[in-house]
């Protein structure tokens, strides 16, 4: 995998719009929990690219400090052969001063040769260390983006529960309502209302026999007087 593959896929999926992802999915848990499946191992592939590219870097960037430490040892040799030189030829000794004079000449083609591989690294090193900063801060994102989908998996997993158990509730208070006790009382209610309404007629259609019977009673009464006061006339007269 090159490393503009790499980036081209940590930066697509950061960007991903969970949102509309769900919207368009026929059931959005399912559709997280595949999402989270993909995220995850994305990110572990992910990882591992830019892991590897993380160690190159840190080679080229181990190399550099090399060739650097190198030219500057290079260097070192070069003023110290160049010094022996002197010496010598202040003394006399030109055939060993020549000596290190080459050997002076041959530290500094080192050191020449180890500043050139050093500044030919720089501009890679520089562009590598870029590549990576992006390919973390994608990583980053991506990350970010898994704890959302989490986040929204476990909401939505959570109301779904939710509504589950609420709509339980309102079947179970419906069926309440059709088999509600209450109203076989209130039909039990009705008949007793009945029973002590026809009781209560029967006690007034009884009162108003009585009454009838006493006043009957009454009307012989009066009548008894009339032949008792008439039977009194005839024996006064």
């Amino acid at each position: 995998m090159t490393k503009q593959t790499i980036l081209g896929r940590v930066t697509q999926l950061a960007k991903a719009n969970i949102n509309a992802l769900l919207d368009q999915a026929e059931d959005p848990q399912k559709m997280l929990d595949q999402l989270i499946r993909d995220y995850t191992a994305n990110i572990s592939e992910a990882e591992q690219a830019v892991a590897a590219t993380i160690g190159n870097l840190r080679l080229m960037e181990q190399d550099h400090r090399e060739d650097v430490d190198a030219a500057r040892e290079w260097g070192d040799k070069a003023l110290a052969a160049s010094r022996k030189a002197d010496e010598l030829r202040a003394a006399g000794s030109v055939a060993e001063a020549d000596k290190f004079d080459n050997l002076a000449k041959v530290a500094l083609g080192r050191q020449l040769q180890s500043e050139k591989e050093a500044k030919t690294a720089e501009p890679t090193i520089a562009s590598q260390t870029v590549v990576v900063d992006k390919l973390k801060s994608g990583l980053d994102q991506m990350k970010s983006k898994l704890t959302e989908l989490k986040s929204k998996r476990d909401e939505l997993v959570a109301r779904a529960k939710s509504a589950q158990a609420q709509n339980q509730m309102m079947d179970s208070v419906k069926n309440i309502n059709v088999l509600d006790p209450t109203s076989e009382l209130s039909r039990f209610e009705d008949k007793v209302r009945r029973e002590e309404a026809k009781a209560m007629g029967k006690q007034e259609l009884a009162a108003s026999s009585l009454d009838a019977q006493f006043e009957q009673l009454d009307s012989l009464g009066d009548s008894a007087e009339v032949e008792a006061r008439l039977a009194a006339l005839k024996t006064a007269s």
